[in-house]
């Protein structure tokens, strides 16, 4: 892996990361394949929606079909037919999202399957072995996150045992050429803990980091002001990605944080719901005011659906509960996020940031 920082505008980055399958321009947004595919969409349609990097979850994938299949298929891009890079999450949220489910040790975690009860263990080690045996461009780190808000222990033990298990991981990588490892910054919104997090992870030199442990319950102005302060606590020269977010808002505003990547489920689950995103805001395609509404979903969006289809024909789609709906709206959800960053790029390349940010955010 490597990763150029080719220009700044403020505290705004404008990168360039290449990976083993391909170059990632950022800022960026990864389209979320939590199960070896974005939902409702192809891989060709990611694609055409200029989505340069996905993200897939070992959780999902360990569980379901596991890593025999996906070896014997010829790993991850193979079996999913996607050849630009992948990102896999350590499936630490979604482990430690399980609560009742699952039993965490100084060694790893236990778990039970949510698909069949089925007994599994995690550990640093087992974690890299099987992300880099399917062959992703980029690994997490198995980490301790927690829900806001928590107790002071709760932060305290998160931020010791992610160190410790960061530790771990980083001396079991076996493919290093092949599969860059990144660390997560824990800490909630302890700013003493952020700092201790990240000291102890940068000291380990890994090729990037993710700052974890927001977008989990603190309000957004939280979100914003912790996401800023952990961003300037990484190297300058490392990527620097903020997990799990995904609404324009939030996007443009960890770009002013002096973030390069991002990812969510929140375009593809807009669009399943009927949800759409524009330039001008969000809006819901069942509403009655759509049904005879000819215009585009966004006039200033040249994506295949804005430029084929109306808003009433939408409407339509999603009131017959035709799957053809939200297939075609969670293509141009993702496809306004991905032109969202292009622009945002453009933006940081010229010196006009701050003129662009206030014209989205209004």
């Amino acid at each position: 892996m490597k990763f150029d920082l080719l220009t700044r505008d403020g505290s705004t980055r404008r990168g360039r990361l290449q990976l083993t399958h391909g170059v990632v321009e950022t800022p960026t947004f990864m389209p979320v394949g939590t199960a070896a595919t974005v939902k409702g969409l192809t891989p060709e349609e990611v694609r055409e929606a200029h989505s340069q990097i996905l993200l897939s979850n070992t959780y999902h994938l360990w569980l379901r079909p596991g890593r025999e299949i996906i070896e014997q298929a010829g790993g991850l891009h193979r079996f999913m037919n996607w050849d630009g890079p992948i990102l896999t999450d350590s499936g630490g949220f979604q482990v430690f999202s399980l609560q009742e489910r699952r039993k965490l040790d100084e060694d790893g975690v236990t778990f039970k399957s949510h698909l069949d009860g089925s007994m599994h263990r995690f550990t640093p080690e087992t974690v890299i072995a099987f992300e880099e045996a399917l062959g992703v461009d980029i690994a997490m780190v198995l980490d301790v996150c927690v829900k806001l808000p928590a107790s002071q222990a709760e932060l305290e033990e998160s931020v010791r045992l992610t160190t410790a298990w960061a530790k771990r991981a980083a001396a079991a990588r076996a493919k290093p050429e092949a599969t860059a490892v990144f660390a997560i910054m824990q800490g909630g919104l302890d700013e003493r803990l952020r700092e201790r997090s990240a000291r102890d992870l940068v000291e380990l030199d890994f090729p990037g980091y993710a700052i974890g442990g927001l977008s989990v319950g603190e309000t957004r102005e939280e979100m914003y002001h912790a996401a800023r302060f952990s961003a300037a606590l990484l190297p300058e020269d490392k990527p620097r990605y903020l997990m799990g977010v995904g609404t324009v808002k939030d996007i443009v505003m960890a770009v002013e944080c002096g973030i390069d990547m991002f990812d969510c489920v929140y375009p593809t689950r807009c669009g399943r719901n009927g949800r759409a995103m524009t330039r001008a805001g969000e809006f819901h395609i069942k509403n009655a005011t759509y049904t005879r509404d000819f215009t585009p979903l966004d006039p200033t969006c040249d994506c295949y659906v804005c430029t084929k289809y109306t808003r009433a024909y939408l409407s339509h789609l999603f009131r017959s509960d035709e799957m053809l709906g939200p297939r075609l709206l969670s293509y141009h959800n993702v496809y306004i996020l991905n032109d969202l960053m292009r622009e945002a790029r453009t933006a940081i390349e010229q010196g006009s940031w701050a003129s662009f940010r206030d014209r989205v955010l209004s």
